[in-house]
């Protein structure tokens, strides 16, 4: 049987609502299976308005309990009311109405996590696409903007806690057992930013003191005797706060800001004006749990939410196809964020690397789509790298563009002109071609064609006439409903590195715009002269990344390891190395699958070993350097026709050899780079051990052996090494009695901690292999598996298809199976992570021809199933696309 697919909204057809939203008071009555709704809106109609038009409100599994029209009964033909959808007819013309809308709802039995849920006795909400029409009936859509004033009405002994956005209004008893507490938030705002939060917490309180004079009181909410572990959650938002006002000009505007942690969330965090409820594994930390990419995570999730206050919350989305100008925008201010409080260069390579990775694959296929779509079926798909990432890269292009000074300024006047509206793209854009007065009119494409750019450069060097003249052209690939691409406007930072390692200062510039170091393309084709270079240079180009695109140059080798030894951009370096290491990387799959010799370059060997040993580069960059390309790296520079197991044992070759070269390099780095003093979560300590856990695993593969990592398992004082030598056995040593006997000592150890047994759960999940489905299996059946716990499922499942290549792709398609079963039984609870995971999928058009087939034939089981919008969406574009 098939569903009803859900209807494509497009963006073309966006126009206003009929009805203006005034008001909104919301009292809620709580009961863990009958919580009361009673939804009090004031509406007008709005100038020009049909007014014959009825009103017509978005439900989601709703029971109509009771409709009242200025305080009296609505006669029952005056209104229409299925699950799905609430239309009232004969409205006034003119002057403002009341509309009193009661609803009875189910939280326990919500297990989508969408709209009101309860779990582990705590009341939530998800609002964010479009969970709200699971509360009360309502205009759910972002640019309906109202204030809000909630009061919340619940059992005092077991509800303690009563939170919603805004301000506290006040609260006291009710009747006897319950209590009440009211919220206001004047801030005008879209449902989708609506919260509540009941129960039974722990807090953690501070305050901070704004730019001008005003107290705003902190809070942090998580379970009882969890609070010690806010501690850095805490730091990390007072950080942002200041931050914000430094750079941005951002002050908070309420009296208190809330973060309630809770175990049983669909996604990472959520803005809700005043009070962000995060997942718990963005909140907690301390040594002995967390790692230094978990405080790294915490600091930049809790920036992003509360940075969401000025780029989502006082300016929202006009509608959903706008998702890039808030997540997009905010991403770019977070990664200014952690760039600013940690290393610039290597934040910008960790970025690339999750862009390039997650991204890259998703504009190659099925499931491309533009940073800003002009069409969707179900929004929550396409909270995606290329709305998200993508969408930041975009922002920091017309940084690249402007400058910093002319990108303020821009920002200034995009806050000045759109506070307290709900804007769109063009609104943003608009604001930089009014500061700068430049046109960004063909930039603006970045927004609107899908697919990653592809720029083709060859050189000639004219020795005599020393000039550099570059052939460059751009191509955006064909992709799922846009076959037909316009050159985009590419800001392509660049650098001509001479032979002594000094960078040539052109006397002139032909052919294409340049500002400073940056070359803007704008044409299909360019020939660019540069004179005045008195020898032949290396080429660095997209220094720092100037733009998400693909370079395709025929670099010689020598001048690879020239600017990785010499480029003054620490991003252009790193580059290199990588760019070194995938011509390797490939030439050993390829000799793999051939069954072959494999041979490790030397060029790219020595010029890796020379950036592990240089004590002047900072110890986080030197360990980025040594982590090299990953198996979906390789595969997708392959192209297609990918065999993952003979990927996976080139790279093991490549790994090897260069162990095996660098034993020396690697022995001295581990033993000399241990942080100093206890720990500490700051990025000098943090590089130092990434540095350090990074030489355990070369030396383990050197030496073969699982007794040096396992060594570093029981000195481990902290997550990050405890962590890492767990990984390094398991990974590297399977069935060792050591690794057996550090799974047991480390479940035994954390067995009560749910956010460390969901990384026991991961690093088993990603032992490579063909024993993995098995393994995987197994830990199904673990005591500690919670099938309707998110971060337990993406622990265990989703590591084991977004992360193991050759556990997943069994060349007997057994993995493909086992997940289209998973799909299907996680579908009929929470289709938001049932979609999310099939989107492991999207790259099965990239495998040899075997596994290819079999993987089609488990999305056509997909398919052919009973599903949800949001599965249904993902299977249909993956199959199609």
């Amino acid at each position: 049987m098939r569903t009803d697919t859900g209807r494509i909204i497009h963006l073309a057809d966006y126009r206003p609502t009929d009805f203006v939203l005034e008001r909104v008071d919301l009292t809620f009555e709580l009961d863990p299976e009958a919580t009361k709704v009673e939804a009090r809106l004031i509406f007008h109609r709005r100038d020009g308005a049909d007014p014959s038009a009825p009103l017509v409100l978005d439900g989601d599994e709703l029971d109509l309990s009771g409709l009242l029209l200025d305080q009296m009964e609505m006669a029952r033909e005056r209104y229409t009311a299925t699950p799905d959808t609430l239309v009232v007819r004969d409205l006034p013309e003119s002057s403002p109405f009341e509309l009193t809308i009661t609803t009875i709802i189910n939280p326990q039995a919500n297990s989508q996590l969408m709209g009101l849920y309860r779990s582990s006795g705590i009341y939530c909400t998800q609002c964010e696409a479009e969970g709200f029409r699971r509360i009360t009936y309502f205009p759910d859509r972002p640019d309906v903007l109202a204030p809000y004033t909630v009061t919340i009405i619940a059992d005092k002994a077991a509800n303690p806690l009563l939170l919603s956005n805004g301000n506290y209004l006040g609260g006291g008893n009710f009747d006897e057992g319950r209590h009440f507490a009211a919220w206001f938030d004047p801030h005008p705002k879209p449902s989708y930013l609506f919260a509540l939060v009941a129960g039974d917490l722990g807090v953690v309180e501070d305050k901070f003191t704004t730019m001008s004079g005003r107290e705003v009181a902190l809070k942090i909410y998580v379970e009882h005797g969890k609070e010690p572990r806010a501690a850095y959650a805490m730091d990390a938002l007072k950080r942002s706060m200041k931050w914000d006002e430094e750079v941005f000009g951002r002050e908070y505007d309420l009296d208190i800001f809330m973060i309630v942690a809770v175990s049983d969330f669909n996604m990472g965090a959520m803005e809700n004006k005043g009070l962000n409820v995060f997942n718990d594994k963005y909140v907690l930390a301390d040594p002995e749990t967390a790692t230094d990419a978990d405080y790294a995570n915490i600091e930049a999730i809790i920036a992003h939410e509360y940075f969401h206050n000025w780029t989502g919350n006082r300016i929202t989305c006009r509608d959903w196809f706008q998702l890039c100008l808030k997540e997009g925008l905010t991403v770019f201010r977070d990664h200014e964020f952690s760039a600013d409080q940690r290393s610039r260069p290597v934040k910008r390579i960790a970025e690339v690397r999750h862009l390039r990775s997650e991204q890259f694959p998703e504009d190659a296929g099925p499931l491309a789509h533009p940073v800003r779509p002009d069409k969707y079926r179900e929004i929550n798909n396409f909270y995606t790298t290329t709305v998200y990432e993508k969408g930041s890269e975009v922002t920091r292009m017309i940084a690249t563009i402007l400058g910093r000074d002319l990108f303020k300024k821009g920002m200034d006047l995009y806050f000045e002109r759109h506070d307290g509206e709900a804007a769109t793209v063009e609104d943003f854009v608009r604001c930089f071609e009014a500061a700068s007065g430049r046109d960004l009119g063909q930039f603006s494409l970045w927004y609107n064609q899908a697919g990653t750019p592809h720029v083709t450069v060859t050189a000639d060097y004219d020795a005599a006439g020393k000039a550099l003249t570059l052939e460059i052209e751009q191509t955006v690939p064909a992709t799922p409903g846009q076959s037909d691409k316009k050159p985009m406007h590419i800001p392509l930072n660049l650098a001509l590195v001479l032979e002594d390692g000094t960078i040539a200062v052109p006397a002139s510039v032909e052919g294409a715009e340049m500002t400073g170091s940056v070359l803007h393309l704008k044409d299909a084709r360019h020939t660019v002269t540069f004179t005045g270079i008195p020898s032949r240079p290396a080429l660095s180009l997209n220094r720092s990344f100037s733009a998400p695109i693909v370079v395709r140059y025929d670099q010689k080798p020598a001048d690879l390891a020239l600017i990785a030894r010499h480029e003054t951009d620490l991003f252009s370096r790193w580059q290199a190395i990588t760019d070194l290491a995938l011509p390797a990387l490939k030439d050993a799959a390829r000799a793999a699958r051939k069954g072959e010799a494999i041979q490790l370059d030397v060029t790219f060997a020595d010029a890796l070993l020379a950036v592990a040993a240089d004590p002047a580069l900072e110890p986080a960059f030197r360990a980025q350097a040594l982590t090299l390309p990953s198996e979906a790296d390789i595969a997708r520079e392959l192209g297609g026709d990918n065999d993952p197991d003979a990927i996976h044992t080139g790279r093991e070759a490549v790994l090897t050899a260069i162990a095996r070269t660098g034993a020396d390099t690697f022995g001295s780095l581990y033993d000399t780079m241990t942080p100093d003093g206890g720990y500490s979560p700051d990025a000098a300590s943090a590089g130092r051990r990434a540095l350090r856990n990074a030489a355990l695993l070369y030396r383990t593969i050197a030496e073969d052996t699982p007794a040096l990592a396992a060594d570093a398992f029981a000195r481990a004082d902290n997550m990050t090494d405890l962590a890492q030598a767990l990984t390094v056995l398991s990974h590297r040593f399977p069935e060792a009695p050591e690794t057996h006997a550090a799974l047991a000592s480390f479940e035994a150890r954390f067995a009560e901690n749910a956010l460390v047994i969901d990384k026991w759960f991961q690093i088993q999940a990603t032992i490579p292999g063909e024993g993995a489905l098995a393994r995987v299996m197994r830990l199904k059946q673990d005591r500690h598996f919670n099938e309707n716990n998110p971060n337990r499922v993406r622990s265990l499942v989703g590591a084991f298809v977004f992360s193991n290549p050759t556990g997943f792709n069994r060349a007997d398609g057994a993995g493909y199976r086992f997940l289209s079963e998973e799909i299907l039984r996680i579908d009929a609870k929470n289709p938001q992570l049932a979609a999310r995971l099939l989107t492991s999928m999207r790259s099965w058009r990239q495998l040899e021809a075997g596994r290819a087939e079999l993987a089609r034939t488990a999305l056509v089981r997909v398919e052919r199933e009973v599903l949800s919008n949001d599965v249904r969406d993902i299977v249909d574009r993956t199959l199609k696309g």
